[in-house]
């Protein structure tokens, strides 16, 4: 009998697996932080005999490399992928011995990446499973614009018909588990709920429900913004991620924090929205441990800029760490825990912010307040619905683009309150009066705020 256990990283949207049966197993798209890889292994009682990868991933950094030499398994990675380490090369077709009646096979799945691979697991010549890493996801598939931008008209029709190869190869019982698709940025757009085999993507998936230049036209005018990580990632691991090291960084106190911060460095406060807001070190960012940390700090922070970390708990600083590495954020240049009190320089006192709900800006717009509204969606969304008269800058792009908000307290919103949160934070640092609306964006509908994509006003735009 075999077993297919989800390695899930939420954070970024991505899961790996392990599959075996009662003695070996392979490992899928590992995550970076590979221990929990080898936990899985260890619980289940099975050897580690394969890992296997389906790309060169962009949005995270593999552990793949790191688990292989841990385990002494074969590492498979697609032989048309540029990369600089041994491996063992993979191409369409090839067939590998998972455990007694157990087989992996290898089928080229291009359109994520030109070198993509899905592998197909099966039991005793039936196949029940099949790995499909940024090809066909639930509901989607993954994007194909990562790679070169010349190459993405190109990729989106490769895309469509690698999703048609796997639908008319394999059975409509096999499970369908990708690695991408569940938060992701790699995903080309949101995911259908539910899912999970072949016969449920062959009726809900626009790949297999559309022609191929309807499929192409539409995937590629609703691709979004590309984080910009992303195009550091890839060749991290193609040259091949170092093991990774998760041993605690240096305390720093408060006058080594405010030495960092005058020297341009970033000091990020990993606290809930909620703690920051009520009380910071001026100058620092926060990007919530409990949020989507990796994403959106490796998104928005300078390459290479030393980071120091501020934490509530040693726990919490142990989690963001562990979270950093996933995509290429090694080490901490210093950290502290506590609070603002044992952060700040004697004589110092702490920053705050107010937080509020769109009820609440409503109130003060009818006030005449000198207030702007700032939206830090996405593109995408903003389409779909704005708040009457805000000024739209993406979170991603506010710190090179903070100089076109005008003046006035500017009241910061995104569609829940953690984005919202990073651009108030961001603005604070730079000397604004800021509030972030802390609130779903449905409230500005309910509140009557908003207008649709065509100027009109509305509460379901």
């Amino acid at each position: 009998m075999f077993f297919v256990d989800t390695i899930e990283t939420e954070g970024l949207g991505n899961r790996g697996y392990l599959a075996g049966g009662s003695t070996t197993a392979v490992a899928v798209d590992p995550p970076r932080d590979v221990e929990r890889v080898l936990a899985a292994a260890a619980a289940r009682g099975v050897r580690i005999g394969h890992v296997v990868e389906t790309h060169v991933h962009n949005d995270y950094v593999t552990g793949g490399l790191e688990l292989s030499r841990l385990t002494g398994a074969h590492y498979l990675v697609p032989a048309a992928a540029r990369v600089s380490f041994d491996r063992v090369p993979v191409t369409d077709g090839d067939s590998v011995v998972v455990d007694t009646g157990l087989t992996l096979r290898a089928l080229a799945t291009p359109g994520h990446t030109p070198h993509h691979t899905s592998y197909v697991l099966a039991e005793d010549g039936r196949e029940v499973a099949a790995f499909t890493g940024g090809s066909l996801l639930i509901g989607t598939v993954g994007r194909p614009d990562l790679v070169e931008p010349r190459l993405t008209a190109e990729l989106a029709r490769a895309q469509h018909a690698s999703v048609h190869r796997l639908a008319r190869e394999l059975h409509d019982d096999v499970r369908v588990l990708p690695t991408h698709g569940f938060g992701s940025f790699c995903s080309a757009s949101p995911p259908r709920d539910g899912g999970g085999t072949l016969g449920e993507e062959r009726t809900g998936n626009d790949a297999l429900t559309q022609d191929v230049d309807t499929f192409t036209e539409r995937l590629l005018a609703g691709l979004d913004d590309v984080p910009a990580h992303y195009a550091r990632m890839g060749p991290i691991n193609a040259a091949g991620p170092a093991p990774v090291d998760l041993t605690p960084p240096g305390v720093a106190d408060g006058e080594e924090i405010a030495e960092r911060l005058a020297a341009g460095e970033w000091v990020v406060d990993v606290r809930s929205r909620t703690a920051f807001s009520r009380g910071h070190v001026a100058g620092t960012y926060n990007f919530e441990a409990e949020g989507r940390l990796a994403t959106y700090l490796g998104w928005l922070l300078p390459w290479g800029r030393p980071v120091t970390l501020l934490a509530e708990t040693r726990g919490q600083l142990a989690d963001a760490q562990r979270e950093l590495v996933r995509v290429g954020i090694d080490r901490p240049a210093a950290a502290a825990t506590g609070g603002p009190s044992s952060w700040l320089r004697a004589g110092e006192e702490p920053r705050s912010f107010p937080r509020a709900d769109f009820g609440a800006l409503k109130r003060a717009r009818e006030r005449g307040e000198h207030l702007v509204v700032l939206d830090v969606r996405r593109d995408s969304e903003r389409a779909r619905g704005h708040v009457r008269d805000s000024v739209h800058i993406p979170v991603h792009e506010l710190h090179g683009r903070s100089g076109e908000i005008p003046a006035g307290t500017v009241w910061v919103h995104c569609a829940g309150g953690m984005r919202a949160a990073i651009a108030a934070s961001l603005l604070d640092a730079a000397g604004r009066d800021v509030v972030a609306v802390d609130d779903g964006f449905d409230a500005a509908r309910t509140a009557g705020l908003t207008v649709d994509d065509c100027g009109e006003d509305g509460h379901a735009a």
